[in-house]
């Protein structure tokens, strides 16, 4: 482990048990207003009924209104300083954030993948969990499963799940105001209000505005990217007639109008394994160095414009270059209202929660990252964007029978989601002379190398006998190729999903409770896609040398032009295509949990739960066939379009686990293995995705799924198993010595690991090669180690009235790989993050003014890793070094957020 900080951190909660965790430290606010409840216990609904946290038989954790401010939390990447199991990051969009809890979540970008961890928001799924990367308003507490849900309602879960709830409207008259400046010239404006209409009715309105200049700086276009401007709002109502029914209307909106997400190139001053071989700072020759330590990716990139100190001299330079013409520029609505009615029939509650959602985000990207126009994503919305349109329906009943011995829990949840994308991925203008440049100078015709000469060649000599006239016809129609693509490729996918489910506590004494519950989901996808491309020069390349691919001494420059002129699929041969699928799949799931409460304050636990998510399509042309065939030698588009789909991913989870409370006291440890058959993973090598489903094999495949061959490694279909593992232990204590102090602390330890042998889908198919570094492995993102402290204080000053603010959290993680197919270049070394709040507030906290500071001590990381798309250097042939796969492949970086500073100041009536 290259940082110790994580053991000082573990060290400390070792010394202090007493220590809590930012999850437990303050009182929540509690949702049936129990007057019986202690006000240093938490109340949530993780059962389906108010229960105390304490009281819970399932690992979770709860974040309250107070913690979430004084954290800076305004989506719910900040519940990483509070929550050590989880693990939310955003990359190439903001639309696209991917929550992890114990190593597991979906991985990359690709809408067709369902979340691992999914949303609610006040009880309604979100269809993505990026969408909860939105402003949130003011919100009462978060609760945080982990393992797999689906029993208490609601859509399926493999790892976990995030509930946001938010404040509910108040007969009593009131509300606040806070305003934030801080660098980046970040301007943050909210409020809330809220009243009575009537008697029965409440109202309350939020509003939030949000400015900020970006994080990464082009200095030749001067502009910003990775900025913020976005507002949301939030209106509600509350109709309580009677103590018996309770209704709320909810409706939001969010916009936003933002360039994002730039990214760096990754080099040996942030990763020892990027080499010669793929430092972008390194081109083919330089001081000395023998030419096979070089990349001639870095010659043709410098050559056609792009500046080498731009190619991050630093690793953590925060300045990029963005193409001329290109932009990150993005546009996002995202609105909705829910409709939750409550009701007291006597001997049960209904339960019943209507939602309609909302969501398009479009966004263009100069997505090669680099200076030179290779690959870009047009801002125009028309052409590019995704929508989801959602209804949702939940319905839950809920009582008691046989004298109280009984506390049972029925229901049912149906989904309509209709899913669309438009996409206009295209070269850009400098691409058909970089890849001809790419071609020429990293094989046999190094020699020849000339940027500014037609094809990228000084000169033609007769190398080829007598293909000589068609190699050098396609060189000319590959360097031909600018602009050219996809125009706007349409996918549709409209899933119906229901299940019935039900979650029952059977009291068998006074202290030993057994749990039971069940689901059944049926799940059905169709699926459709139009493809429009002009990219003319990919059938007239495989036209030219197609025949040669078998004759040795030409095979390497004849699938070099047909791969990089074909690259990424962006093939004319699509144009006008289109392609129908439908899928359908049930599955049972359930739990079973038997619990003990061994004294007042001791319970223990133990649990099997079974897990699904649903499979689907995968929503990228790339995966329809190789470059190399044409559409017609394999019966076109539609006898392939079975290659996108994928299979439903199923986890085992065992947990036991304790949880004693005592006063201003508690702690919870959980012991847990989690086991994935059919795991989804997505994948970028460089050129396109890669949606795999990922199994283990239970005899040895003897390195053939270690291997560049996608023909070894198979696996007999009796002989699956399991393909990820997520196993380890998890401690989480809360203390408040006082009513002016909450200390805290928690650890999870996990070991998120692929099998020793993996296969590649349910039929025991070989890994695909690319993925050949995951058998064993950790899985990206991953840590095995985290590490999360909090501190609050609030004195009084004198007899002023006036308090003080002290607050501090730290999350600590060692290290991880950040890349999905585990290239150590990828890899990140461990860090602590910190983040702190000084103020003083007024008499009952009526006005306070607070200094905060996130990422207090500057620390630089990475979030993800990737191939830089399309750079990856030739030798005239596959070239594999065994200490550093990738080869000459260069490598990219999205960053987490910078030191960020400022002042708000807030008021209450």
């Amino acid at each position: 482990m290259r940082t110790l900080t994580t053991t000082a951190s573990l060290i400390a909660l070792l010394a202090w048990p007493a220590m809590a965790s930012a999850q437990t430290a303050t009182p929540a606010t509690t949702p049936n207003n129990d007057d019986n409840v202690s006000a240093t216990e938490i109340v949530v609904t993780a059962q389906g009924r108010s229960q105390v946290l304490s009281d819970v038989p399932v690992a979770i954790s709860a974040v309250n209104s107070e913690t979430l401010k004084n954290s800076g939390a305004n989506d719910i990447r900040q519940l990483n300083q509070v929550a050590p199991s989880l693990l939310v990051s955003s990359t190439g969009s903001e639309a696209n954030g991917s929550a992890r809890i114990r190593g597991i979540g979906t991985v990359g970008d690709n809408p067709g993948l369902e979340s691992s961890v999914p949303v609610f928001i006040d009880g309604v799924y979100r269809s993505r969990s990026g969408i909860g990367l939105n402003e949130l308003g003011e919100i009462d507490r978060v609760e945080v499963q982990r393992g797999p849900q689906g029993t208490l309602g609601g859509r399926n879960s493999s790892a976990g799940l995030i509930s946001i709830y938010s404040k509910k409207p108040s007969f009593n008259f009131g509300g606040n105001l806070e305003a934030t400046y801080g660098n980046f010239n970040q301007v943050r404006v909210g409020g809330a209000i809220t009243g009575p209409i009537s008697s029965t009715v409440a109202a309350r309105f939020d509003g939030v505005y949000v400015r900020r200049d970006g994080f990464y700086n082009d200095p030749i276009n001067k502009t910003d990217v990775n900025d913020r401007n976005r507002y949301f709002m939030r209106a509600q109502l509350l109709f309580e007639p009677s103590d018996a029914i309770s209704f709320r209307l909810i409706g939001d909106y969010t916009h936003r109008d933002e360039k994002c997400c730039g990214a760096t190139y990754v080099d040996r001053s942030v990763n020892p394994y990027v080499g010669y071989l793929n430092d972008p700072a390194v081109p083919l020759s330089v001081g000395g160095l023998p030419p096979a330590t070089g990349n001639n990716i870095i010659n043709v990139l410098r050559d056609l414009g792009q500046p080498l100190n731009l190619l991050n001299a630093s690793g953590y330079d925060r300045t990029l270059s963005v193409s001329q013409g290109r932009s990150y520029q993005g546009k996002t609505d995202d609105y909705g209202v829910s409709g939750e009615l409550n009701w007291d029939l006597g001997g049960a509650k209904l339960t019943s929660i209507t939602a309609y959602r909302h969501y398009k985000a479009g966004q263009g990207g100069d997505i090669d990252y680099s200076t030179v126009d290779i690959l870009y994503r047009d801002p125009n919305p028309a052409a590019n964007y995704r929508q989801f349109n959602t209804f949702t329906q939940e319905l839950r009943l809920n009582g008691e029978a046989f004298g109280g011995k009984l506390d049972w829990l029925v229901g049912g949840f149906y989904a309509n989601e209709k899913l669309t994308v438009h996409d206009d991925l295209r070269f850009g203008r400098n691409y058909g002379r970089f890849a001809t440049c790419r071609l020429i100078s990293g094989g046999g015709l190094a020699a020849l190398y000339s940027p500014t000469s037609p094809g990228c060649l000084a000169a033609r000599p007769a190398l080829f006998g007598a293909a000589t006239p068609a190699i050098y016809a396609a060189i000319d129609q590959l360097d031909a190729i600018n602009d050219k693509g996809s125009i706007n490729d349409r996918y549709a996918q409209t899933d119906n999903n229901w299940a019935i489910f039900t979650h029952n506590i059977l009291h068998l004494t006074d202290r030993l409770d057994l749990t039971l519950g069940a689901r059944y989901t049926k799940d059905s996808k169709d699926f459709g896609a139009q493809f429009t491309n002009d990219n003319t020069g990919c059938p007239a390349i495989q036209n030219l040398v197609g025949g040669f691919l078998g004759v040795p001494s030409l095979a390497a420059v004849s699938g070099g032009l047909i791969g990089l002129g074909c690259q990424g699929n962006a093939t004319s041969e699509l144009n006008g295509q289109s392609i129908t699928s439908k899928r359908s799949e049930d599955e049972w799931t359930g739990t079973g949990i038997l619990s003990f409460k061994a004294t007042d304050d001791l319970l223990m636990y133990a649990s099997y739960s079974r897990g699904y998510k649903a499979g689907g399509f995968n929503l990228d042309r790339s995966a329809l066939k190789s470059p190399i065939p044409s559409f017609a030698s394999v019966g076109g588009a539609q006898a392939l379009v079975g290659n996108l789909q994928f299979d439903p991913e199923l986890v085992k989870s065992y947990e036991l686990g304790a949880k004693y409370a005592t006063g201003p006291f508690s702690l919870s440890m959980a012991l847990f293995r989690e086991d994935f058959r059919n795991f989804q993973l997505n994948t970028f090598n460089g050129s396109v995705f890669i949606v795999q489903t990922v199994n283990g094999c239970s005899t040895s495949l003897n390195g053939g799924d270690r291997d560049l061959s996608a023909a070894t490694g198979a696996c007999a279909t009796g002989d699956l198993t399991w393909g990820v593992r997520s196993q380890g232990v998890e401690l989480e204590a809360a203390m408040n010595p006082s009513q002016y102090l909450r200390v805290g602390a928690g650890v999870t330890y996990a070991q998120t690991k692929y099998n020793e042998n993996l296969a590649g889908n349910r039929t025991g198919a070989p890994l695909d090669p690319a993925l050949r570094v995951l058998p064993g492995k950790n899985l990206s993102n991953a840590p095995e180690l985290v590490v999360t402290t909090s501190l609050s204080w609030t004195p009084p000053i004198g007899d002023s009235g006036l308090s003080g603010l002290v607050y501090i959290d730290s999350r600590t993680t060692s290290d991880y790989n950040t890349g999905s197919d585990l290239f150590p270049q990828k890899g990140q070394d461990g860090y602590s993050i910190v983040n702190a709040r000084l103020g003083i507030r007024g008499p009952d906290e009526h006005w306070s003014l607070e200094f905060w500071a996130q990422n207090l001590f500057k620390k630089d990381y990475a979030q993800v890793a990737f191939n830089s798309p399309f750079q990856a250097g030739g030798a005239g042939a596959p070239f594999v070094d065994p200490q550093y796969p990738g080869g000459r492949q260069i490598f990219s970086q999205f960053l987490a957020e910078p030191r960020t500073f400022g002042a708000t100041a807030r008021y209450k009536f």
